[in-house]
């Protein structure tokens, strides 16, 4: 037998929890010295307290570990309640990582703000160009949202594509178009095709317009920085936006950081007397 320090050692819990549990009838000692009342443990009730300690941690209450524990919940079903578990808690992590991202973006926005980042501003003429693309809906502007949907609809787009033997003629292409509370996404890469439904895709013009500009270097969930930059930039040099923004991914490698993207902002000059 093991005293209860030495059992709470081996099972990681505190001696106060040990305690606890015996209060409540979870998990009492295997003896109790009538005249010291110190407890004691077997090693076979480690068993025990490994479920105990499992269900609690898989977010069961204890009156709900009681009962489970009381009705012999087999390996099988507790191992598939722990993948469960942990599947919801990587979900959860996932997104915790997304929002500590957005929340440093904004943090670093704020204290940016009032000094206009070192970045290179350019209006030119954008053609019209001729592109194959794909549609997703998202909930929101939002990174969390625009992301889940615009990478699988490059990648369909990419193999749709491909399956049909059409070559690319440059960079891809991301738009966006506000449907209420949603966000209609345009997938699109330039091609040479006549325009309509060919290969799963849709083939259309994207007009010709006059952009301001600017290169983002990073990941495009780290680039609200230089989207308010270029906003800035538009309404300091007598501009307006006319609504029509475009990405341009100019390089695309495996690590995100090293990514390369063309803001363009659709732009016309202000009148101010308006």
């Amino acid at each position: 037998m093991f005293a209860i320090g030495d059992f709470a050692r081996l099972g990681r819990v505190s001696v106060r929890m040990l305690r606890h549990y015996d209060a409540l009838g979870l998990l009492q000692p295997a003896r109790v010295d009538p005249a010291t009342g110190y407890r004691f443990y077997e090693a076979r009730q480690l068993s025990r307290l490994n479920r105990i300690v499992a269900l609690k941690e898989l977010g069961f209450n204890l009156k709900q570990v009681h009962r489970m524990i009381d009705e012999d919940v087999s390996l099988s079903h507790l191992l598939d309640l722990f993948r469960t578990r942990h599947a919801e808690l990587e979900t959860e992590l996932a997104e915790s990582r997304a929002r500590l991202i957005n929340v440093e973006a904004r943090m670093a926005a704020i204290d940016r703000e009032g000094r206009m980042p070192d970045l290179e501003v350019l209006v030119k003429p954008i053609p019209a160009t001729r592109v194959a693309e794909l549609t997703g809906l998202a909930d929101s502007y939002a990174s969390d949202d625009i992301t889940p949907v615009i990478r699988p609809l490059f990648e369909q787009l990419c193999g749709k594509l491909e399956a049909a033997s059409v070559r690319g003629t440059g960079p891809g292409v991301a738009t966006y178009e506000s449907r209420g509370e949603q966000v209609l996404i345009h997938a699109a890469i330039p091609v040479d095709l006549p325009l309509g439904e060919r290969h799963g895709v849709t083939v259309v013009d994207l007009p010709a317009i006059e952009a301001a500009t600017l290169v983002h270097h990073g990941s495009m969930e780290n680039s609200d920085d230089s989207m308010q930059a270029l906003a800035r930039w538009i309404e300091d040099h007598g501009y307006r936006s006319t609504g029509f923004a475009r990405e341009i991914s100019l390089e695309c490698p495996e690590d995100e950081d090293d990514w390369v993207t063309e803001l363009q902002e659709s732009i016309e000059k202000r009148d101010d007397r308006s």
